[in-house]
């Protein structure tokens, strides 16, 4: 693109560490590894229990309005699910996640989209609509989008490709306060092969026309460890995995992830992540 004034820039930044404090700790680990935006979460990611949060380190994460700031739900939460206990603490949990993320001044709570865990997909979206629709209707503006991140593809996913997207959408009716985080590496152990530059354009220029690029809200920039189609989350290094650094280029040139922040998942600590954090930003500069 050689107009590239006109393009808003993806800011890139990681998953941080927030033990010891959200903005003390978190907010150091960022400035360490050059991070333009981060990632954390509210509240133990593999478990139930919610907390209010500590409202000085909220503050201090709401004064720093030149980093976007996105939270990630624990993955426990299944709205697919046919158990209504887990069903249950899943909207908690995620209601939780969307009211913390005010708080602190996020724009947007990152959710796996669940598993329909027995019987058939449709089956699944329709409990997950049953779940999530009152919760968004409740919540209203007074929190940022709830962000829907597909799946590696592993067992009775609900949401896998670009375009299991769309019937994701339609069962919540395209609700304005629902957006989508891509993760690279789902992507690709879902059977898109984004292992070229041709390869994630096609990828890209596919969640334009089905989804719209007006959803889209987050990127988890992460390699893969696993190949195409296998199906199998495991995130690697930027360059050191089955996708390699050159596709990830096209993040910064295309028009559906124009200004759009990538925050990695990919393995740490903050030695490999500032590499990678690197990586990503000399990609965007040749872009």
């Amino acid at each position: 693109m050689n107009n590239t004034e006109e393009r808003p820039q993806s800011p890139v930044g990681a998953h941080v560490p927030v033990a010891g404090g959200m903005a003390t700790k978190g907010l150091a680990y960022a400035e360490k590894i050059g991070a333009e935006t981060v990632q954390v979460f509210v509240s133990n990611p593999r478990g139930w229990a919610t907390n209010g949060g500590d409202p000085a380190q909220d503050a201090l994460m709401r004064e720093r309005a030149d980093l976007p700031v996105f939270v990630h739900a624990p993955y426990l939460i299944n709205p697919g699910t046919p158990s209504e206990e887990t069903a249950a603490k899943s909207i908690t949990s995620m209601e939780h996640a969307l009211r913390r993320s005010a708080q602190i001044g996020a724009l947007g709570a990152v959710m796996h989209t669940g598993s329909a865990v027995s019987g058939t997909r449709e089956e699944g979206l329709a409990r997950a609509r049953e779940r999530l629709l009152p919760m968004l209707e409740r919540l209203g503006e007074d929190v940022p989008p709830l962000l829907l991140e597909p799946m590696a593809g592993q067992g009775q996913v609900l949401c896998a490709t670009v375009d299991d997207l769309v019937p994701y959408f339609e069962a919540l009716d395209w609700h304005p306060n629902v957006g989508v985080c891509l993760d690279t590496a789902h992507l690709f152990a879902a059977g898109h092969d984004i292992s070229t530059v041709e390869g994630m354009r096609q990828a890209l220029d596919r969640f334009g026309e089905v989804v719209g690029a007006d959803r889209l809200k987050l990127i988890h920039g992460n390699d893969s460890k696993a190949p195409c189609g296998s199906n199998k989350d495991r995130h690697e290094n930027i360059g050191r995995g089955h996708i390699g650094a050159e596709p990830f280029a096209e993040l910064f040139r295309h028009p559906v992830t124009a200004g759009i922040p990538i925050t990695l998942e990919t393995p740490g600590p903050e030695g490999p992540h500032a590499e990678d954090v690197a990586t990503l930003k000399k990609l965007r500069a040749q872009a």
